[in-house]
């Protein structure tokens, strides 16, 4: 597979601005090189590619899943297109599949379609958050409202695997996200994951971090469940977003300041870029038999360029294979004894 350029499945229905975002997208990676299959109605997306019909192949699917949809109703739809986009990947015709709609039902699909990897009880989305040092991945943001110990160990060893094959990171900090750094400090989950994590083979265990931790970058990986971490990510996106209105503000409140302004202008850009959620584009769904990334649903044509970039460098360079290595090793590992009753 390695031998070719990656095939990506773009489901071109899902999402707020589609097919018009997907389409734009598309041909703007197909004149990258990438090799993008848009997935939904024939007769809406061919009208739409115009004269640059030839440069991406389209798939027909005719239904789709809207936003105001259950991520349940997959089960018995299985022509939407976000379904089809997974089917190609499943049968091999595809490398990996991209959505922009509806989170839930993409998840849902990539479970039905693709399965679980081994050794994997649930899956997790990855975000990845702008730091102080570059960017660090958050897992889970969403997939897991509740979880277990076991699955934030396996989140560290899928995003350990992940930052490390896609980001080009051979040996990348992974922590747990407490309300101190003492191993003894958070939660019964938290105390429960920090054994566990200490002991996992592969990774790099930092210990606990906090949350004032995520953007100063203190680790790689930061690991907890799906509710605190999408709690976490929205609100780091949140105050990034308060945070500029507020320098746009300053910047316009005098005439000492509106110069001020022009002078960091080039700067504050580049600091807007790298805050910039389409830069990269989508999310990967990690503990799938398969590369599946979730968009966000008012994704533009930008974003979903970047979500095809992110997706063919995560099959370019073997994610899914370093994946499933690290996952052996982690059930190898002989099961910990039970404490000694007192």
């Amino acid at each position: 597979m390695a031998a070719r350029t990656p095939r990506i499945a773009l489901d071109a229905m899902g999402g707020d601005h589609m097919p018009a975002a997907a389409v734009e997208g598309a041909l703007a990676a197909a004149a990258e090189g990438i090799s993008v299959v848009l997935v939904g109605d024939e007769a809406v997306l061919r009208p739409a590619l115009g004269s640059a019909a030839g440069r991406v192949e389209v798939v027909h699917a005719p239904d789709a899943i809207t936003m105001d949809d259950h991520a349940a109703d997959v089960r018995r739809r299985r022509d939407a297109s976000v379904m089809v986009a997974m089917r190609l990947v499943k049968e091999g015709a595809a490398d990996a599949a991209v959505s922009m709609g509806h989170s839930g039902a993409t998840m849902a699909a990539a479970l039905l379609v693709l399965g679980r990897l081994p050794g994997v009880d649930r899956p997790a989305i990855l975000a990845n958050v702008p730091t102080g040092r570059g960017f660090a991945a958050l897992l889970d943001v969403g997939a897991n409202a509740d979880a277990k110990p076991q699955y934030l160990q396996q989140f560290a060893v899928l995003g350990s695997a992940f930052v490390s094959s896609v980001w080009g990171k051979p040996d990348p900090t992974v922590g747990l996200v407490s309300i101190g750094e003492e191993p003894h400090k958070g939660n019964e989950l938290a105390r429960a994951a920090h054994e566990l994590l200490v002991a996992t083979p592969g990774i790099r265990f930092h210990g606990n971090v906090e949350g004032r931790d995520l953007l100063k970058g203190t680790v790689d990986v930061f690991v907890t469940d799906g509710f605190t971490g999408n709690v976490m990510l929205k609100l780091a996106e949140g105050e990034a977003r308060e945070l500029f209105s507020w320098v746009r503000q300053t910047l316009t409140s005098g005439p000492l300041a509106r110069l001020g302004g022009l002078l960091a202008r080039r700067a504050l850009r580049e600091v807007a870029r790298r805050m910039d959620p389409s830069e990269y584009g989508a999310q990967p769904l990690l503990g799938v038999d398969g590369y599946a990334f979730i968009g966000h649903g008012s994704s533009d044509a930008k974003a979903v360029t970047s979500a095809l970039r992110t997706a063919t460098r995560a099959v370019a360079s073997d994610a899914l294979g370093r994946t499933k290595e690290a996952l052996a090793r982690l059930t190898a590992q002989p099961a910990p004894s039970p404490a000694p009753s007192r």
